[in-house]
């Protein structure tokens, strides 16, 4: 990928937090709560408020809390969801744009309902492919496309006291119903202990992978790598992500801007792991040099910008309530001009004395500042920490897919504004056992315009959105602009563009991998160009659109062709 030199003009706030659970309306009042239960700060009902949903046990059902202008009220839509759930995770699965819900259960099956688009659910599991009597305990659920068909596919991150039971991979079928294809995709078919897994690309290669978090030390924590035709190959080994630990979380984000993504794992006492993405298909744990090795009880962890200055924060959950303990009962980490990360005490969690699992990421009063919803273990409330900052600015930005799925998953955000650049990278299930916002937030600190805003879609389809006020919503919609990296200073030229099959690529500075994909994201061509061998041949592909993704080892770029 093409370096950039980072500025920061950010103006520098003091991050601070206070938890408005009970004022703002977020009360257990349950008599058995949760018990290392899930949790989603999501607007499910698509009216631009981040809505809260929370897993349950026993004979108290999941809970659902309304976003009404900054005030939650309580709602129940008909679905009484009892026993010990344990994700709780909107999805558009039918791409019908609206959200539907998916529940993960320890001591039953789990659950789909369907949403009709006015509220009313259905209990489809059954239809939809998932079994009505076969018990999988599962904890975490995540969904992403792994074909780019534009429907979303599920991972399932199964965990028996046993330790038999494997994980499953379904795939969409497109027409509401799923299939089970876990041994054909080269899902291993043994118990790993899962608590959670994420899909997200780590080798930009534009499918996406794989990757699992275990408990225990020997059951190391499993990468695998999409190749492409719905098989994937376990490269846990080779790429150095096979961490041995009590592992709770997988955080996946981007924590240093350097276009990767890189993978933060909760632990033990023994200390988390932050996995750096080393662009080569390697990654190194870098927790301790970096300050974020915690050595504490953690659980669920988020990276978020929390004063708006650009820069990533993270905040990590423990199960540790006793502070003379001498270990962390919560750590909120500050990041610092160099992606280093140290430890702030004065950020209002002084009082964070809680046994805390999942967290969840939104904006409950819709000022661009990051709130965060933590679920603590009954009989303590669960914690809403709302963001008291109101210094620096900002943009939120929502997708909306039309070729890719509606949710938008799987989808790189590109933002640049005083001479930074900054990235999110969406998924659909993240942490332990937590749904985030789906409108990312990003801080720019002073600046008073931004540049311009690009989304890579899981199709191969970029939008890039110029010169954009900041301190509001940004809705993207694929398609809607169709630019070809005006933003990448790589000068490779396509022409001639429209082309009747004979494409000759100028200005290749080094050996370079093109693959062609169709503009459903389908790969129809894949081959190495150089300055000698410079020629594409499309004249045997149909009329249309057609994406060309170069990568080499200082350049990735994509450009849109038009075949006629």
């Amino acid at each position: 990928m093409t370096s950039v030199l980072l500025f920061s003009f950010s103006t520098y706030s003091q991050a601070f937090f206070q938890n408005n659970a009970i004022p703002l309306g977020l009360v257990n009042n349950t008599s058995t709560g949760t018990n290392l239960g899930g949790i989603s700060f999501f607007d499910y009902d698509n009216d631009g408020w981040d809505d809260i949903t929370i897993a349950c046990k026993g004979s108290d059902p999941v809970r659902f809390f309304k976003n009404n202008s900054g005030q939650l009220v309580e709602e129940f839509y008909g679905m009484t969801i009892t026993g010990h759930s344990k994700q709780v995770i909107w999805v558009d699965y039918d791409n019908d744009d609206d959200n539907d819900l998916f529940v993960t259960r320890l001591d039953g099956i789990n659950l789909l309902y369907q949403n009709d688009g006015n509220f009313n659910f259905t209990d489809v599991t059954v239809a939809a492919g998932f079994s009505n009597f076969n018990i999988l305990y599962t904890y975490g659920a995540t969904f992403g496309d792994i074909d780019n068909d534009g429907h979303l596919d599920l991972f399932l991150s199964n965990k028996d006291v046993s330790g038999t039971v494997p994980n499953k991979l379904y795939h969409n079928n497109g027409n509401g119903t799923f299939s089970d294809i876990s041994f054909a995709a080269g899902i291993s078919l043994t118990g790993h202990l899962t608590f959670c897994a994420s899909f997200f690309d780590y080798d930009k290669d534009g499918f996406q992978d794989i990757y699992m978090s275990n408990d225990r030390f020997v059951n190391t924590n499993i990468l695998y790598r999409n190749n492409g035709d719905n098989t994937f190959t376990d490269v846990s080994v080779a790429s150095g992500t096979d961490i041995a630990a009590n592992a709770m979380s997988t955080t996946i984000e981007d924590f240093n801007y350097d276009g990767w993504l890189d993978i933060y794992i909760t632990n033990t006492v023994e200390g988390n792991h932050l996995l750096k993405n080393n662009g080569d298909g390697t990654f190194d744990d870098i927790a301790v040099t970096n300050g974020l090795s915690f050595n504490s009880i953690g659980w669920g962890a988020n990276f978020f910008d929390a004063d708006n200055d650009s820069d990533l924060d993270l905040y990590i959950s423990s199960m540790i309530d006793d502070p003379s303990s001498s270990l962390l009962t919560t750590a909120f980490y500050e990041c610092q001009n160099d992606f280093t990360y140290t430890l702030s005490t004065t950020s209002g969690f002084d009082n964070d004395e809680f046994k805390s699992f999942a967290n969840a990421i939104g904006d409950i009063d819709n000022d661009g500042f990051q709130d965060f919803i933590v679920a603590n273990q009954a009989p303590d409330n669960h914690s809403l920490w709302q963001n008291q900052n109101d210094t620096n600015n900002w943009l939120k930005v929502k997708l909306k897919g039309e070729q890719s799925n509606k949710n938008g998953i799987g989808s790189w955000i590109e933002v640049y504004a005083n001479n930074e650049v900054m990235y999110r990278y969406t998924i659909c299930g993240e942490g332990f056992l937590g749904q985030n916002s789906a409108t990312e937030i990003f801080g720019i600190g002073n600046a008073t315009t931004i540049d311009y805003v690009k989304v890579t879609w899981l199709s191969g389809v970029e939008d890039v959105v110029t010169n954009v006020v900041p301190n509001q919503t940004l809705l993207v919609q694929e398609g809607s602009t169709l630019s070809t990296s005006e933003f990448n200073v790589n000068p490779i030229i396509v022409s001639p563009n429209p082309t009747n099959g004979i494409v000759t690529i100028k200005n290749i500075t080094e050996s370079l991998e093109v693959h062609v994909l169709d503009y459903l994201g389908r790969l129809v061509l894949s081959k190495q160009i150089s300055q000698e061998s410079n020629i594409i041949d499309l004249r045997n592909n149909s009329n249309g659109i057609y994406l060309l993704r170069f990568k080499g080892k200082t350049t990735e770029v994509i450009k849109k062709i038009v075949l006629n």
